[in-house]
C-alpha cells in the first residue's frame, strides 16, 4: 500500500488544488509532445498522461490544444528573452557584450534541447500557411531581440571594433550558427558516431561558435571568448 502522502500528492496534482504545479507539469509534458509531433501531431491525451493530470484539468487551464501550444511558445521564447537580457542590458563594450549574448543564447538552447524542434516546426508551418502564432511570436519576441542584438553590432561598427556588415543579416547568421547544431543533433549523432549533446561536445561546440563569431566580425585581436560564459 502506498503512503498516504504520496497518494495525496498525486491526487492533488490531478486536481485544481495545486494550480502552479499542475500548469508546470502540463507545460513540461506539452513541450516534449510538441517537439515530437508539432501542433498537428501532438495529442492532448498523451500530454495529460505524461503530466499525470486528467484531461479535464488540462482543458480547465488551457481551453484547447492551440491555446496550450501558444503557452509553450511563450515559455520557450520568454525564457530566451530573460536569459539574454542580462548581457544585453549590461554596460560591457560591444565585443564582450556580443559574445556574452551569444554565450547566453547558446547555453539556453543547450539547457533545453527540445526547444529547437518546436521552433523549427513553427517556422516550417509558416510556409504551409498553418501558423496562427507566428505573427505574435515575431512581434513579441523575435523583432525586439533581433533589434537589440543588431544595435550591439552597430555600436561595435561605430567604435571600430567590428567589420562593416549589415547588422540584421549578421544577427540572422549568428542565431542560425547557434541554433543549427541542436536542430540537427540527430543527424550529427550519426555522422560523428557519438553523442553531440554530451557535456564534452557541447563545450567544444560553444567554443567553436564564439570563435566563429569573433573571426567573422571582430577587427584586430579577438576577445577571450572562453570568458563569455558569465
Amino acid at each position: 500500500m502506498k503512503p498516504a502522502s504520496m497518494s495525496q500528492s498525486k491526487r492533488r496534482l490531478g486536481s485544481r488544488g495545486r494550480p502552479e504545479e499542475s500548469r508546470n507539469a502540463i507545460l513540461k509534458a506539452a513541450i516534449l509532445e510538441f517537439s515530437r509531433g508539432g501542433l498537428a501531431g501532438a495529442r492532448t491525451d498523451a500530454i495529460a498522461r505524461t503530466a499525470r493530470v486528467n484531461k479535464a484539468l488540462l482543458y480547465y487551464y488551457y481551453k484547447d490544444k492551440d491555446a496550450l501550444y501558444g503557452a509553450v511558445l511563450d515559455l520557450v521564447f520568454g525564457g530566451l528573452t530573460q536569459a539574454v537580457d542580462v548581457p544585453l542590458s549590461s554596460n560591457l563594450p560591444p565585443r564582450e557584450k556580443l559574445l556574452a549574448y551569444a554565450g547566453a543564447h547558446f547555453d539556453y538552447i543547450a539547457g533545453h534541447p527540445n526547444y529547437p524542434g518546436i521552433v523549427q516546426r513553427e517556422m516550417m508551418s509558416v510556409g504551409r500557411g498553418r501558423s496562427v502564432h507566428i505573427e505574435r511570436v515575431v512581434k513579441q519576441y523575435f523583432s525586439p531581440l533581433f533589434a537589440r542584438v543588431a544595435q550591439v553590432v552597430r555600436d561595435g561598427i561605430e567604435a571600430g571594433e567590428f567589420r562593416a556588415v549589415n547588422p540584421m543579416e549578421f544577427v540572422a547568421s549568428m542565431v542560425s550558427t547557434i541554433v543549427f547544431y541542436f536542430i540537427n543533433a540527430p543527424l550529427l549523432r550519426l555522422m560523428m558516431e557519438s553523442d553531440p549533446l554530451s557535456s564534452e561536445r557541447i563545450a567544444q561546440r560553444r567554443a567553436a561558435v564564439l570563435d566563429f563569431i569573433s573571426a567573422a566580425l571582430f577587427r584586430g585581436p579577438s576577445s577571450n571568448f572562453a570568458g563569455a560564459r558569465s
